[in-house]
């Protein structure tokens, strides 16, 4: 996962309830932009992989806490299902809601979404937390996390 910068982390909301999902707002910059004028596809696993940092921020895990304990996040497998067109300036939603089950792996559901709640794509990613000394995934990767954070509502672990 790639670090997000910015003032839009300051900005994060994280809904309360076991089904709200966290989520961050992006707004579509000119350049991100294509030849037709649209957000380009490869912006949006950017816009995915900023929210995922943002949620793990959120939960209070940095990127320094990680490495200090030898894991680290992956991305194993991403699909994205796009909907509809942005343009630059359009301000958008992106949220993270982390699916656990009982493998090494889990999903992390998302929504890039319209501030008027119009749907722009949808991005599921199959996850894992590698320990980077053996480079194997963690047996147990809701343990590894939920060791390290100081509020894990936002990985719906709370």
């Amino acid at each position: 996962m790639a670090a997000g910068t910015g003032t839009e982390e300051t900005h994060v909301t994280a809904e309360t309830g076991a089904d709200a999902p966290f989520a961050v707002p992006i707004t579509v910059r000119g350049y991100e932009t294509d030849t037709q004028g649209h957000l380009n596809q490869s912006v949006y696993l950017q816009y995915a992989e900023h929210a995922r940092w943002s949620a793990l921020q959120a939960a209070g895990i940095p990127q320094s806490a990680m490495l200090a304990q030898g894991i680290g996040p992956v991305a194993l497998e991403t699909t994205i299902r796009y909907l509809r067109e942005l343009r630059a300036g359009d301000e958008v939603e992106v949220s993270c809601r982390f699916v656990w089950g009982e493998r090494k792996t889990f999903v992390i559901e998302q929504t890039v979404r319209r501030t008027d709640g119009t749907p722009a794509a949808e991005i599921s990613a199959v996850c894992g937390i590698l320990d980077l000394t053996a480079r194997r995934l963690v047996h147990d990767p809701r343990t590894a996390l939920r060791e390290l954070a100081s509020d894990a509502k936002a990985l719906g672990l709370g």
